[in-house]
């Protein structure tokens, strides 16, 4: 972990980069000379919390991000490191390392004749059900859909509804529920 001063000379250049801004143009941007941002960037200033504010303001970000420790530009996460669960012979895992609010996102493997039942999400979310490979059936409400490899169904979160695979080889499913309400077209 470096100091402020470094990691604001890392972060700055980063985020100008990052937002294909010129050293000129961010320095118009944030109101500051451009001389004062070349200072910022090689990490020989000092600047003041009014270049500080300013400087966060025009890249969007708060002062603490430019003066905290550098995010990775790239992580790397192998599957079994992702948040993984078994549902029966079912296995369900995160597609993402990070939780993004309002958003599941998972992939499920289903062997051959196997199935499970999915706990029904927050009124007025939406889940998206998408066949990978094999074939899935989804019930909801006593209504069986068969899907095979490349469909898609959309459907109300908030219901009963369980997943099957009626094949003879594992199914792969992914599913995507937005649980914030989104508008309803399916009611």
């Amino acid at each position: 972990m470096g100091d402020a001063s470094s990691n604001l000379r890392l972060n700055v250049r980063q985020l100008r980069s990052a937002r294909q801004l010129s050293q000129a143009a961010l320095a118009k941007i944030a109101g500051i000379p451009r001389p004062t941002l070349a200072h910022l960037e090689s990490g020989s200033a000092n600047p003041t919390l009014s270049v500080l504010m300013r400087l966060a303001s025009a890249l969007q970000v708060l002062i603490e991000e430019l003066v905290a420790p550098p995010r990775a530009q790239v992580r790397h996460f192998s599957a079994d490191q992702l948040p993984q669960r078994q549902r029966g012979m079912v296995a369900v895992r995160k597609l993402l390392p990070e939780h993004i609010r309002g958003l599941d996102i998972e992939r499920m493997a289903l062997p051959a004749g196997s199935d499970f039942v999915g706990i029904p999400h927050i009124r007025g979310s939406r889940a998206y059900l998408i066949c990978e490979r094999g074939a899935l059936r989804l019930t909801i409400g006593g209504e069986e859909f068969d899907m095979v490899e490349g469909d898609v169904l959309v459907f109300r979160g908030d219901q009963r509804h369980s997943y099957e695979n009626p094949g003879t080889v594992t199914a792969v499913g992914y599913s995507v529920v937005t649980l914030a309400p989104v508008p309803d077209e399916l009611s």
